[in-house]
Parts: C-alpha cells; sequence; structure tokens
C-alpha cells in the first residue's frame, strides 16, 4: 500500500478524556473548536494561515465574543480534523487509501486551497491520488470502497468516478503488461508457467466482487463501456459475484432482514448481463438467477427476461436445475412444475420455427443447423422426462399437471420412451389411488411400440399398469420379435441367450430410476421366469414353428404368459376361451373338461400359430 508523509515537527496533540483533544505548546489556547462531540483547543494563527472557512468562522465567533467555532457536520468527523489541524501547524501525517477521500473531503470542506497558501493540503492530496492511488489497482479499490461512507463529498469532488475509470481501465489491459499486485486465490502450479507467475484474464474479477453492490454496478457498466471486455469474461464477473453474495440456503433468501439486499442484489446482475443472447451465460446460472427472483419478488419484468432466455437454451439445463421450490410452504406442490412447463413451452415454440421433418436438399450449413436442432430436441425430451420422474414422487401433483407437461415435448424428441414410462411407474406407485380412468389417461402417453426390450420386459410384470396396457406390450414384444427372427434367421434357439430376464429387469433398474428414493423394482416373479427358461422341453426347442423361438424367446411370468396366450389364441376358442380368464392363478383345468376337447383345442391352437405366422 502506497502512503505520503506530510510535515515535519512532532505530533503535540494530546487527549483529555474521551472528548477533549488539545496541542501542547508553551503558547496557551485560544480557539475552541467543536467537531460532533469532540473539543479541539487550538491556536488561531496555524488554523488561520491555511484554512479559508475557519477564518471566517473565527472572525465571526469573536465578533460574537466567544472564542468557540462550531462544525457538526464536518467530514469525516473529529479523526479527520485532527489531521487536517496538525498539517495546519506542520505536524507528521501519514495519508494513506484508508484516510486520503476523508482527508480531501475536510480539506474541501475546510477550503484549504492554492488561494489561502501554496502547496496547500487540497494540492497535495491531489498529487498524491493522481500519482500514486490510482495508479495502484489494489489502492484504487480501498479508495473506492471508502467513498461511500463520505457522500456526497465524495460523489461532487469526482473521486468516486475517477476510481471506477481507473479500476476500468486497468481491468481492460492487456493481461501480458498486469505488472501490478492483485489478488488471485488460485494455486500456484495453475498459474506458474516457465517459473514466471503468469496473469490470467479474469485476474481482476475477485478484487471486484468485495465491491458493494451499488459501486459494483458502476464499475461494470465503466468495464463494459470500454468495449474491450469479451461478454464471457462479463458473465464470469457476474457469476463470482452472484456465488460471494447471494446465499444457496432458500430460507436465508426469505429472510426479511435480507431480503431487500438480495433483491437489490439480483436485479443488479440481471440488468449486468451482456445483452447478447449467445454469450456465455449458462443455463444453470440463469436457472439460479430465476430462482431467487422468484424467492424475493423482484418482479415479473426480470422474470420475464430471465424465461426468455433460459428457453433459448434449456436443453443444457439439467433436472436439479429445474426444481425450483414454490415460494409458498404452504401451496399445493413441493416445485414450480407450471414454471417448468412455460420454459418448455418457450423452446419448442422457438424450436418449432425452423423445423424441418421433411428431408429436402439443404446447404451445408443448414445440415448442420438441422442437425443441432434436432439434438437439442433430444435433449429436451430426455430432460423433460428425468424432470418428471423426480418429481413424480410428490403426492399433490395433479395428474392434470403430469400428463399437460409431459405433452408440452414434441413426439420428435422422445424416440424412446423408457425414461416417461419410468415417470409413469413411479407415479403410479406413488398414487395407489388413481381410478382406471386416470390410469387409463397417464398411460396414453406412453406408446409401447417405442420401449426398449428391457422396459418391455418390466412393463409387462408391472401391476401397476392397466391390463391393457400390458397386453399391448406383450403384442408389440412378440411381434417385434418375431419380424426379427424373420429378418435375421439362426440355426441357434434364441432362449439359449446367457442372459435371463432377471438380469435384463435388474439392470433396467438400475439404469432408469431417478436419484430420489422412489425407484422401479422388478417384481419377484422373474426369478420364476429364469426358472421357466431352465425347464424348457427339448420338443419346444425342435419346435421351429412356434412364435417363441421365431420372435427371439421373450420369456415371460406366468400371468404374462396367460394373457399373452389367450389373446393369442382366444379368436378360434369361443366359451373356452372365456373360461380361462382367471384372475392370475395357475391352475390347471377343470377335471370336467374332455381329453378330446383339450387335444382338439391344442390342435386347433397350434394352426392358428402356422396361420398367423
Amino acid at each position: 500500500m502506497k502512503f505520503m508523509k506530510l510535515g515535519s515537527k512532532p505530533d503535540a496533540f494530546q487527549s483529555d478524556g474521551s472528548d477533549v483533544r488539545y496541542v501542547v505548546s508553551d503558547l496557551a489556547t485560544d480557539v475552541v473548536v467543536h467537531v460532533g462531540e469532540v473539543k479541539f483547543y487550538l491556536h488561531k494563527f496555524p488554523l488561520l494561515s491555511k484554512s479559508s472557512r475557519l477564518q471566517r468562522l473565527i472572525l465571526k465567533s469573536s465578533e460574537d465574543g466567544t472564542d468557540e467555532v462550531f462544525m457538526h457536520e464536518f467530514p469525516g468527523g473529529p479523526k479527520t480534523f485532527e489531521i487536517c489541524a496538525k498539517f495546519c501547524y506542520g505536524m507528521i501525517v501519514t495519508l494513506n487509501a484508508y484516510n486520503v477521500v476523508a482527508a480531501r473531503c475536510a480539506a474541501e470542506f475546510l477550503e484549504m486551497t492554492e488561494d489561502v497558501e501554496k502547496g496547500n493540503l487540497i494540492f497535495k492530496i491531489e498529487v498524491f491520488l493522481n500519482s500514486s492511488l490510482f495508479r495502484s489497482w489494489k489502492d484504487s479499490i480501498i479508495v473506492l470502497q471508502t467513498t461511500k461512507a463520505l457522500l456526497p463529498w465524495s460523489e461532487e469532488l469526482k473521486v468516486v468516478g475517477r476510481c471506477i475509470d481507473s479500476i476500468a481501465s486497468k481491468t481492460s489491459v492487456d493481461p501480458s503488461n498486469v505488472s501490478w499486485s492483485y489478488t488471485y486465490t488460485k494455486k500456484l502450479n495453475e498459474i506458474v508457467e516457465a517459473q514466471q507467475r503468469t496473469v490470467p484474464k479474469d485476474w481482476w474479477i475477485e478484487d471486484l466482487c468485495e465491491l458493494d453492490v451499488d459501486l459494483y454496478k458502476r464499475v461494470m457498466v465503466a468495464v463494459k463501456s470500454k468495449g474491450r471486455m469479451s461478454s464471457d469474461l462479463i458473465v464470469e464477473a457476474l457469476k463470482a459475484y452472484a456465488v460471494r453474495w447471494l446465499p444457496d440456503s432458500y430460507d436465508a433468501l426469505l429472510a426479511d432482514d435480507y431480503t431487500k439486499r438480495y433483491k437489490t442484489l439480483v436485479e443488479t446482475i440481471i440488468w449486468l448481463l451482456p445483452s447478447d443472447k449467445g454469450s456465455g451465460c449458462s443455463c444453470r446460472f440463469l436457472l439460479k438467477l430465476l430462482k431467487v427472483v422468484i424467492l424475493v419478488g423482484a418482479g415479473d419484468l426480470l422474470k420475464e427476461e430471465l424465461m426468455n432466455r433460459i428457453s433459448a437454451q434449456l436443453h443444457k439445463a439439467s433436472v436439479k436445475d429445474l426444481l425450483i421450490p414454490m415460494k409458498s410452504p404452504g401451496d399445493d406442490t413441493i416445485y414450480d412444475v407450471q414454471l417448468v412447463q412455460s420454459l418448455v413451452s418457450r423452446f419448442v415454440m422457438r424450436s418449432g420455427l425452423n423445423q424441418d421433418t421433411d428431408f429436402v436438399e439443404k446447404s451445408e450449413s443448414e445440415m448442420i443447423e438441422f442437425n443441432l436442432e434436432h439434438e437439442s430436441l433430444l435433449a429436451l425430451g430426455k430432460l423433460v422426462d428425468g424432470y418428471l420422474s423426480e418429481i413424480a414422487s410428490d403426492p399433490n401433483l395433479s395428474i392434470s399437471s403430469f400428463v399437460e407437461l409431459a405433452k408440452t415435448v414434441p413426439e420428435t424428441a422422445r424416440p424412446i420412451h423408457d425414461g416417461l414410462y419410468t415417470a409413469i411407474d413411479i407415479y403410479l406407485k406413488e398414487h395407489p389411488s388413481l381410478t382406471k380412468a386416470d390410469k387409463k389417461r397417464i398411460c396414453s402417453l406412453m406408446d409401447v411400440k417405442k420401449l426398449s426390450a428391457e422396459a418391455s420386459l418390466h412393463a409387462a410384470q408391472n401391476e401397476c399398469l392397466p391390463l391393457r396396457v400390458v397386453v399391448q406390450v406383450l403384442f408389440f414384444e412378440q411381434l417385434r420379435a418375431a419380424t426379427n427372427a424373420l429378418a435375421a434367421p439362426t440355426t441357434e434357439p434364441s432362449h439359449n441367450s446367457s442372459r435371463s430376464t432377471a438380469e435384463v429387469g435388474a439392470e433396467w433398474d438400475q439404469r432408469q430410476v431417478p436419484d430420489n428414493s422412489n425407484s422401479l423394482k422388478i417384481q419377484p416373479g422373474s426369478s420364476k421366469i429364469e426358472d421357466e427358461g431352465r425347464k424348457i422341453t427339448d420338443q419346444q426347442k425342435k419346435n421351429r414353428n412356434s412364435i417363441k423361438e421365431r420372435g427371439g424367446g421373450l420369456l415371460l411370468p406366468s400371468r404374462s404368459r396367460r394373457i399373452f396366450d389367450k389373446i393369442w389364441l382366444g379368436k378360434g376358442q369361443g366359451e373356452n376361451s372365456k373360461s380361462s380368464e382367471t384372475s392370475g392363478s395357475s391352475q390347471s383345468p377343470p377335471p370336467s373338461a374332455k381329453p378330446r376337447d383339450g387335444k382338439s383345442s391344442g390342435a386347433s391352437s397350434r394352426n392358428r400359430r402356422h396361420s398367423v405366422s
């Protein structure tokens, strides 16, 4: 830190209690100066030789027949007046970044100009500011911080503006030319190259975080106005400032003592965001600001501004970023689902303007843009399905909110419905009291033809799904298996696969379940499936005409197999088909059934399988 010493005489000021200061001298004091609650017993001549204001005040007090002068609104208070008084006496005074602004304002108040005496206090302080302090990075910041307690004097004397200009100019300097000291907390081995400490481009960000929000705003405006700072660095600075002053706790944001402060802070950060929408302002950072705006009630204009920015890059967010809590604890849902739905709708509207599902001749740049839009839509679909899985465990989440959010995502964003199935399964398990109509409504979101083999296997054993959905899953899985077998014939029976259904189910659970406590679990019946698979007879292995062998051998639990066989064989069975509709038991046919009927039924069944395949 730079400093300047003035005067040469030793300090002769002494204190007599907390509110009395006097000068030790052979001459008796002849004037009393009241500054605040402190009395200064001084001599007139040194004061009159340096200060025009004291000349007038002392002359007026003499005319009134008193030797007392009152200055209750003295800038800097008694401590700063003592500095000016010592300068008048020629005593040693040390000025530095912490007291120079107060001394400058006090000298202006006392009118210690060149008209009174050459080399007066104002002149010396100005030389010190311009030649030393404003050339120092750290000292400039310290000086700027001290100006806030001395308003409006520091503003009128343009000390604030000169500090800001000095700081902004230094941030724009080429880092290779930075030679002054600065604060940088990264590890030494991260900023040392070839035994020399290199200066990073963001060297100035950390020190500015110490400024109050109003001064920080003015400095950042000046930095941006220079036009030499990239938008990415501006955003990095705003992120650092937000991390420094915005709490992570939502309870802290809602505290009455600090709500106004946080409101001003987030308004300033949003106002300072680069106008360039394509700047390095991450979606995560914007969503964090949006949470603060909502919780502190910063206003609809700021909320709209953030939502427009977020909707342009929503596909880059994570599920955790979207978990924006409702402001009031008494709200129905834990998280603000309507807000997320609005963000998704805006994203779809933005991308929908340029969607072109028909393949036509395009230029290379158009094809690149088309591919990027397609990738962003896929990322959006995955994001929304993950968000649905996260909020599905909320007992107060209405089925309408779930369905509406799921439908906001276009079909092209969901080539596979595994994520959506995971969310539906969690919702059904957490809301067991749903009516059949509600279950049908939520399951209608899912296209069973777009489920993977693992998801289909899990769905076939899922007792929470409506029976009609399970039937559809079984039918399309068998149909897909048969189609695959015809397309790629093999002499090796498909049921010899080394992967059991239990293994597939376990892998599905591990891959699909979100981090929360709600998880998809394969039912205990999976062990039965594996046992049944081991018990396949040699006669079944040789039956090349069966659908199971052609289609890849989907091994189903007993309940699911009975459902499938009932549909597959039921069209020609008549009354016998009805009699097989049991509640899920695996009992053998009743004794009254005639063996001849069973034989003819089996033959009929085999004929039908031949005709269908």
